[in-house]
């Protein structure tokens, strides 16, 4: 056993963390709302569009209290990833009904520097958002950004017959990440300059930060890493779980003077139904407060990963579905037992002049919305529905004006906010798989 290992056994019999002032309580549940509901089979809806489930609902509602306010889930946490939703002001996204905010440790740690951050307060002071936050732990930047995938890491499986490549990198690009035992070392893709991340600074980054909820750093894998290097950093990665929850437990002694910050820890193993059960029993018999489900998986495979993580983690605990936001796979992550999810794409879609509607997205550039004086969608009750038109939207787009994208924002957020409210009610209500139908059936028909 490392030094590192006995120091996390130790702790793990004598942790000095205080009462901390978060909970999860658990609501109505899906299989018991909506009982003996049955799809027709497995990855079947009405849509032709796949769910990974084939009856075994484990989706749920419930309440996460945090000590900055309670997130009634399922939800949609909008992604402020350098502590601002871009183009929409906090103000405006509590208005539209969003209950929490997530930021991003990796941009936050290189600007402004997460020291900046914990002077000014903590991250919901420094941005003032008065509700509660989430932090990432910086470990899908790293890699993406390191392998040159920018926003997203490579999620396509090898084609049969093609070669696996545990050192994929995207194409043009040179690998800026490197990844040992301890941590990772990576150049900032802002200057090129060296830094170093190891569980334990991400550890002290997240609590300089101050969020609420904050995630153990993790190794990312792609689904072109062979089932070796797969198996390699699942082991890496519980490695790195273990020194999460030591440094954390240091921490939150230390700084007693902030409000208790909880930790998820992040479940990897790709596509391997093994590897993520393993990985479900392992980080679940440790002392976190929720779980992120986390890592590159095949979009036709997402309920099915989500459900065998749900049948493995704490039925007590809180799971955290990481990067979604398509009406699809948010009915599916809900189906399948995930109760907060986060995604960037409502916004970076809406500065591309791209629009949510019940009947699919909206490019607000085509010409036939010149002389559009309808909102954007009838019905909505967001801001830019209740006062703008798409001709108007139409308008500041083509004219490049930067107001195009906050209004567009706004309502992409509100839309995708409001459906997962709805959904939540739906659960309540034994309505969830009737909602599901109409919204994916028809935002799907074209």
């Amino acid at each position: 056993m490392s030094s590192k290992e006995e120091r996390f056994a130790l702790n793990w019999q004598n942790s000095l963390v205080p009462q901390s002032d978060f909970s999860f309580s658990v609501g109505s549940r899906l299989s018991e709302t909506a009982p003996g509901r049955h799809l027709p089979s497995a990855g079947a809806d009405p849509s032709g569009r796949h769910t990974g489930s084939a009856g075994n609902f484990h989706g749920r509602t419930g309440t996460i209290t945090t000590p900055h306010g309670e997130v009634q889930t399922p939800a949609f946490v909008a992604v402020g990833t350098k502590a601002t939703v871009k183009a929409v002001l906090p103000e405006s996204v509590k208005q539209l009904g969003a209950q929490s905010v997530l930021a991003n440790a990796y941009h936050l740690y290189l600007q402004p520097g997460s020291d900046v951050v914990d002077e000014a307060g903590g991250l919901g002071k420094f941005m003032n958002w008065d509700g509660p936050t989430f932090t990432d732990s910086g470990g899908f930047q790293v890699m993406s950004l390191g392998a040159g995938f920018k926003k997203v890491i490579s999620m396509e499986s090898a084609k049969p017959g093609s070669e696996l490549n545990d050192h994929v990198v995207a194409a043009g690009k040179t690998r800026l990440a490197h990844v040992d035992e301890d941590g990772v070392t990576f150049k900032s893709h802002l200057n090129g300059d060296i830094h170093r991340f190891t569980p334990e600074v991400s550890m002290q980054v997240q609590h300089r930060l101050g969020a609420d909820i904050m995630f153990a750093f993790d190794e990312l894998t792609t689904l072109m890493n062979s089932r070796g290097y797969q198996e390699e950093s699942l082991e890496r990665t519980r490695r790195w779980a273990q020194r999460c929850i030591v440094e954390h437990e240091q921490l939150t002694v230390e700084r007693s003077h902030r409000p208790y910050q909880a930790l998820f820890g992040v479940i990897q193993g790709a596509q391997y139904e093994d590897l993520r059960r393993k990985a479900c029993r392992d980080l679940g018999a440790m002392n976190f407060d929720g779980f992120g489900i986390g890592g590159a998986l095949e979009k036709a495979n997402l309920g099915t990963i989500v459900g065998w993580c749900s049948e493995e983690l704490p039925e007590n605990k809180p799971r955290h579905l990481l990067g979604i936001s398509e009406p699809d796979d948010i009915f599916t992550a809900i189906e399948n037992g995930a109760d907060t999810f986060d995604c960037v794409s409502p916004t970076r879609v809406a500065r591309t002049s791209a629009v949510y509607t019940r009947d699919g997205r909206v490019n607000l550039l085509g010409a036939r919305y010149k002389r559009d004086f309808a909102p954007v969608m009838d019905g909505c009750d967001c801001y830019t529905c209740a006062n703008y038109t798409r001709a108007y939207l139409h308008h500041l787009f083509k004219a490049k004006e930067m107001v195009a994208s906050t209004l567009a924002s706004i309502h992409n957020e509100r839309f995708v906010v409001k459906m997962v409210d709805d959904a939540r009610q739906a659960i309540d209500d034994g309505t969830f798989f009737d909602l599901r139908d109409d919204i994916i059936g028809r935002y799907y028909s074209k």
